[in-house]
């Protein structure tokens, strides 16, 4: 029976931890607030971008088109930088 608790309790603490997983991708800007803050659509998926956001233009300007590589950490957008576009095909 004790086992059974100890088990019981260990899925009941993990199940927090492993709600967030890190979600990197690659994929196309489709739109962007003028703003830098607000949501952006990349690759069909509306992303909330904050001012905590980093925003690298390495390659090309972040516009509606180009590359990007989204760094995602615990369910927040961290990081958006433009790539070569072989990234996004």
């Amino acid at each position: 029976m004790k086992r059974y608790a100890f088990i019981l309790l260990a899925a009941m603490f993990a199940l927090p931890i492993t709600s967030y997983a890190d979600d990197d991708f690659y994929g196309k800007v489709e739109s962007r607030p003028d703003d830098k803050v607000g949501t952006w659509v990349i690759d069909g998926r509306n992303l909330d971008v904050t001012s905590t956001t980093r925003l690298k233009e390495k390659i090309s300007p972040l516009v509606a088109g180009t590359c990007v590589e989204v760094e995602i950490e615990e369910g927040l957008v961290e990081e958006i930088e433009t790539v070569k576009m072989s990234k996004c095909e």
